[in-house]
């Protein structure tokens, strides 16, 4: 056994979790209203079939049926699907429960839109009237109140349905720096009255009826409830780097140092560029590569496919890499921002076993518990690891 783990020696960790990788829905999916949700399998159908040759040599195909990709023989990585036992399904969700911590009360405080209570804390903040309040997606809403919201000034609020508040502002309006404050102040109001687990600050540019996000977003969230991975990689002394929006999931708690991005392409760009300057640890990016547009979401995610092999011919003997996702994001169903579903989730490195079938994990958290084990850090209360498939026979 010594031998073994000798061999699989893991010193640094990247896991890239993409936003809203979806590959079909949870057995209580239709308790939220997607029991027909299937991200990628939708979004193949919709664009005539997804080329994602690196993904196919992970596992992909042997997860889920998805059109124009296939099932390799011999996989190089392992593979499989996590599920989640929070509910919800947003991503403070679904990272929460990445890294260990299942939250137990299913408590959502913005399913009818926006409450009274939380509209009232954001106008007396901004000293403004607010306008869109509704459950709808980030696109939907700035071209519907594009008009309105440069010709008023007004906040435009919308929500996932969840437990989080969009609070978009035109840089011409409020200074960003401005809104960012107000934002976090607002997050703080509803904190102290109980509600509420992030309120997001979205910065918009653009004309006056075309408009579109601004680099500069900001999640403002509660620290979690409870421990997390980042918690005990933090006590064992780890490095734990946040690429894209992960420092503020978490309220940098257990983070080493933040890397703010504008896209998910930044992001991988960002990871890339650290391989040489984080020797240990972990480096955990987000990726935003989906949206509300089939094309450009198929586009965004097969590029990504294609700059997988940069990341795997730089890494080295104790490396570690882990893609999987936080939730789904099934845009082919009505009004839908983020869908309750299964998302993969691969592991490969070097030296590391190939072609692993990792089953159906019933929580996200088993690659939390995954991540200390392999790092050497204190055992989570939640999870099983999958650290033992991984080691080479």
């Amino acid at each position: 056994m010594a031998t073994c783990y000798s061999r699989l020696m893991i010193n640094r960790i990247i896991l890239l979790v993409v936003d809203g990788l979806g590959v079909g829905a949870l057995p209580d999916g239709t308790d939220a209203g997607d029991a027909d949700a299937n991200t990628l399998v939708h979004l193949a159908e919709t664009v005539d079939g997804l080329s994602l040759p690196n993904f196919e040599m992970l596992g992909l195909g042997h997860i889920a049926s998805i059109k124009g990709v296939r099932a390799m023989v011999q996989p190089n990585g392992s593979f499989g699907r996590l599920g989640f036992v929070s509910p919800g399904k947003d991503s403070v969700v679904g990272y929460w429960e990445i890294s260990g911590l299942i939250q137990k009360e299913a408590s959502t405080v913005c399913s009818s839109g926006i409450p009274t209570k939380i509209i009232d804390v954001i106008e007396q903040l901004f000293g403004r009237k607010s306008i869109g309040r509704g459950v709808s997606s980030m696109g939907w809403m700035l071209r519907r109140y594009s008009m309105e919201h440069m010709a008023t000034g007004a906040p435009l609020l919308w929500t996932d349905g969840g437990n989080t508040c969009f609070v978009a502002m035109h840089e011409s309006l409020m200074a960003p720096v401005e809104f960012h404050q107000r934002c976090r102040e607002t997050r703080k109001a509803v904190k102290d009255a109980g509600t509420l687990i992030r309120v997001v600050a979205q910065p918009v540019i653009g004309g006056h009826d075309m408009l579109r996000p601004r680099v500069g977003r900001k999640d403002f969230v509660i620290e979690p409830p409870g421990m997390t991975m980042l918690d005990v990689l933090s006590r064992s002394g780890q490095i734990a780097m946040g690429v894209g929006k992960v420092y503020d999931l978490f309220s940098g708690r257990g983070m080493t140092k933040a890397f703010p991005v504008a896209s998910g392409t930044a992001a991988f760009e960002e990871v890339i560029g650290m391989l040489n300057k984080v020797p240990r640890g972990l480096i955990c990016a987000g990726l935003d590569l989906l949206s509300e547009d089939a094309v450009q979401s198929a586009t965004s995610v097969q590029e990504f496919d294609r700059r997988l092999p940069d990341l795997f011919e730089r890494l080295r003997l104790g490396d570690m890499v882990i893609v999987t996702g936080d939730h789904g994001r099934d845009f082919s169903l009505p009004e839908q921002t983020s869908t309750r579903e299964y998302v993969p989730v691969f592991a490969t490195g070097p030296k590391l076993a190939q072609g692993v079938d990792l089953g159906t994990r019933p929580t996200a958290a088993d690659v939390g518990q995954t991540i200390v084990e392999a790092l050497r850090a204190e055992r989570l209360p939640v999870g099983e690891s999958f650290l033992d498939a991984l080691r080479p026979g």
